[in-house]
C-alpha cells in the first residue's frame, strides 16, 4: 500500500485531552512538512476503561495495546504514543517510525507549595511507583496517596482540598495549558524521570515503507538516542513502565551522559549511577549501566513493596 494525498492519513490516538493535544501536534507538523492531509481516529484502551492503579493491572502496554491492533488491522495508518507508555518489547509487525523532538522531561509538583514548603504529613498524590519511591526519599513525612484519571481528575483533588499536591509530567501540563498550577519543578538530582519522559512514540505497521519514511520526517535524533539509552536500562532491569526505575539521558559537548536510579518503594534505599559515552552506542551505555546497577542489587529494590 502507498501513501498517496488524496487520502487524509488516520493517525490513531487516545481519547483524552492531553492524547489528542499531543497527536493534533503531530498531525500539523506533517502537513507542515509533507503536504499530507492528517485526521485523528479516536480509540479507548484497557488503560482508559480500568478504574485500577497502573501496578494492578500490569501496567506494561495497557494504553497502547489497543492502538496497536487499530494499526495491524489497518484501521488507522500509524498512532501516536506517549513513549514512557511503550512496552520494551518489540510487537511484531509494528515499527517505531519516528520519536519527535523531546519536551521537558521532569516531573512537577502541583500545588501552592514546593516540597520543602509542605506540611509535615502532608497529603501528596500519585499513581507511580517510582514517584513514590523518590518522593519517600526525599520526604519520609508526607503521606503519599495512590491516584488514577487525567490530569485535570488529579488536579481537582487539589482545589477540593482532598490532596495538599499532586505529582504530574511537566510535558503534559504544558501541552494542555495547566503550567500555572506547578508549585515546583523536578530537577533530575531530586527525581529521576520515567523512561522517556516528554517524548513521543510515532508507530506504523512494519511493512509500510511508504510511511516510514513520511514518518521519518519529524524524527528528532537526538531524542531517539537519548530514549534509547534510557529504555535499554528498562528492558535489561526487566522491569515494566510501572516498576520504581528512573532514568534521563541527554547529549552534551556531543557525548551522552546517562543516569539511572532504581529505589526501593518505602524510599529507604536507592541505587544511582551515571554513565556516558558516544551518542552513537546509546544501546550499549543503556547495557551497561544497567548491569552495573543489577551488581549493586537493582533487582532485589524493584521486588520490595511496602
Amino acid at each position: 500500500m502507498t501513501t498517496g494525498k488524496g487520502r487524509a492519513l488516520r493517525l490513531g490516538t487516545r481519547k483524552s485531552l492531553m492524547a489528542t493535544t499531543q497527536s493534533q501536534g503531530v498531525a500539523d507538523a506533517l502537513t507542515r512538512l509533507t503536504g499530507h492531509a492528517v485526521e485523528l481516529v479516536g480509540v479507548t484502551t484497557q488503560g482508559d476503561v480500568s478504574k485500577a492503579l497502573l501496578a494492578q493491572i500490569g501496567g506494561t502496554g495497557v494504553f497502547v495495546n489497543a492502538l496497536r491492533d487499530k494499526i495491524l488491522s489497518g484501521e488507522v495508518d500509524f498512532a501516536v504514543h506517549s513513549l514512557k507508555d511503550l512496552p520494551t518489547s518489540e510487537t511484531p509487525g509494528i515499527a517505531l517510525a519516528a520519536t519527535p523532538r523531546r519536551d521537558d522531561p521532569r516531573d512537577a509538583l502541583c500545588g501552592p507549595s514546593k516540597l520543602a514548603d509542605l506540611p509535615r504529613g502532608a497529603r501528596v498524590g500519585t499513581g507511580s511507583p517510582r514517584r513514590v519511591a523518590q518522593l519517600r526519599a526525599l520526604r519520609p513525612d508526607l503521606e503519599i496517596v495512590p491516584i488514577r484519571g487525567n490530569a485535570d481528575t488529579r488536579l481537582r483533588k487539589i482545589a477540593d482540598g482532598e490532596l495538599d499536591a499532586v505529582v504530574l509530567a511537566h510535558a503534559g501540563l504544558k501541552r494542555i495549558g495547566r503550567l500555572a498550577e506547578v508549585g515546583e519543578v523536578f530537577d533530575p538530582d531530586q527525581m529521576l524521570p520515567a523512561p522517556g519522559q516528554g517524548s513521543l512514540a510515532l508507530e506504523c505497521r512494519a511493512d509500510r515503507t511508504d510511511l516510514l519514511e513520511l514518518l521519518g520526517t519529524v524524527d528528532d535524533a537526538p531524542t531517539r538516542r537519548a530514549v534509547t539509552a534510557e529504555r535499554t536500562i528498562l528492558a535489561v532491569l526487566e522491569a515494566g513502565c510501572s516498576a520504581p526505575v528512573g532514568t534521563y539521558a541527554a547529549e552534551v559537548d556531543e557525548e551522552l551522559h546517562l543516569t539511572a536510579t532504581v529505589a526501593a518503594y518505602d524510599g529507604s534505599r536507592q541505587i544511582r549511577l551515571s554513565a556516558s559515552g558516544h551518542p552513537d552506542a546509546a544501546e550499549q551505555i543503556g547495557r551497561d549501566l544497567a548491569a552495573r546497577l543489577l551488581a549493586q542489587g537493582a533487582d532485589q529494590l524493584m521486588g520490595e513493596r511496602d
